[in-house]
């Protein structure tokens, strides 16, 4: 199990700005039966876990080098424009009971129905809710979309491989990822974009929640 260090945060509110601006990343710790603890981590360290552990894989959170704590990385706010980490949540769950996680799935391969006809590959779900021990939980699902040869192939909930003790919380017969013809694809894509401001002001209002939230834990 990989493992990251932690020290424990006196800093709390706005004032958590200047940590990051020293390369740390503000933290806390929570879970059934852990006292809640605001931490700070070394923002490097942390990126290059994340990206080989994701939302789904216990690690040891080493607090000082005095407790390990088994965890999962929760709620990661991220800067809306450069998409650096902001803040973490690292939630210890009790190894004896499932918990519900949201798999993302990974495509692999190419498409004939794309590369000789023209296709436009939909990929219609991007994470899978699952319920498993949190031991159990996969880091991702993996498609192999050379299957994929005529426009009327698609891929299902149920043909993902789940690992033993996963079990897939959506209808075994949504489709996963398809291809459609060119004159469907804009059909299938007219969904609204979101203008980068609305997420802009909903990170600071998390942001916002977030100090005042600790703020007061700290005048306790």
């Amino acid at each position: 199990m990989l493992a990251l260090s932690a020290k424990l945060r006196k800093i709390a509110g706005k004032k958590v700005k200047a940590l990051r601006k020293e390369g740390l990343l503000p933290a806390v710790l929570y879970g059934p039966g852990v006292e809640n603890r605001s931490l700070e981590v070394q923002l490097d360290d942390f990126e290059k876990i994340f990206k080989e552990v994701g939302e789904n894989t216990l690690i040891d959170l080493d607090v000082e080098k005095d407790k390990k704590y088994s965890v999962l990385i929760h709620n990661i706010k991220k800067d809306p424009l450069t998409e650096v980490p902001i803040h973490v949540d690292f939630y210890q769950p009790a190894l004896d009971k499932k918990i519900e996680g949201e798999i993302p799935i990974i495509l692999e391969g190419e498409s004939p129905t794309v590369k000789n006809l023209g296709g436009t590959l939909i990929k219609n779900i991007a994470e899978i809710k699952v319920r498993a021990l949190p031991q159990n939980l996969p880091k991702e699902f993996r498609i192999d979309i050379n299957s994929l040869k005529t426009f009327e192939d698609h891929i299902l909930v149920k043909d993902l491989k789940a690992p033993e003790g996963v079990e897939i919380l959506r209808e075994a017969d949504a489709i996963v990822v398809q291809v459609m013809p060119p004159e469907k694809v804009e059909e299938e894509l007219s969904k609204p974009i979101e203008e980068k401001v609305e997420e802009v002001e909903r990170v600071e209002k998390e942001e916002k929640a977030t100090e005042d939230k600790e703020t007061e834990e700290t005048a306790k």
